[in-house]
């Protein structure tokens, strides 16, 4: 995380008798938050290869959580106003300490209006803390494709990109012939018609 952030973070840390956790990379998931149950005490874990800024934002993204419980006692729902209004209160100590970017901290304080579940979900925000992001020479988003590229995930399963439908991009998987639908901004590595 960026390291005028961290300060506060560790008082968080401990004010909250928190586990806080840097965890493996999930795909499905940055972090995660879970309440205190059977002995154990308030637990987070952020993913480690998160860039410096989606790493923060993921933590008091978590952390939010927390003490929304802490108010609530899980009768709060997960992503409800109590914890978006908990989510934009945390987040200001690091906008007064200019802890982002500015094109990060524009896209930070547009998301803070309406806070959704995942900071993936809203488009703008995910693509400028991926410009933070180390570059992946074999990676590109399926936005970037041009149609009917060849592409492979990391499971290896291989997809071919058809055409937009609304937010996101039809793709068939060419061994099924069975069609899903991907976000623009997942990463996928990019075949050549020759693989």
């Amino acid at each position: 995380m960026p390291a005028e952030a961290a300060p506060l973070i560790g008082k968080w840390i401990d004010y909250f008798k928190c586990e806080f956790k840097i965890s493996r990379n999930r795909n499905s998931k940055f972090g995660d938050y879970r309440a205190p149950y059977d002995s154990k005490g308030h637990r987070i874990s952020v993913n480690f290869d998160l860039n410096p800024y989606a790493f923060l934002v993921t933590t008091v993204h978590e952390f939010a959580h927390l003490h929304t419980w802490n108010e609530h006692k899980g009768r709060a729902k997960p992503h409800g106003t109590e914890w978006k209004n908990n989510f934009k209160k945390m987040m200001q100590p690091f906008f007064e300490k200019n802890v982002f970017p500015p094109d990060v901290k524009q896209a930070i304080t547009r998301y803070l209006n309406n806070p959704a579940a995942s900071s993936c979900s809203d488009l703008n925000l995910y693509r400028s803390l991926r410009l933070y992001d180390p570059v992946k020479e074999s990676m590109v988003t399926v936005e970037k494709l041009p149609g009917k590229a060849l592409f492979k995930l990391k499971d290896g399963r291989v997809f071919q990109k058809e055409e937009k439908l609304r937010k996101r991009y039809k793709c068939v998987e060419v061994s099924s012939r069975r069609v899903y639908l991907f976000s623009p901004v997942a990463e996928v590595e990019v075949l050549n018609q020759n693989n």
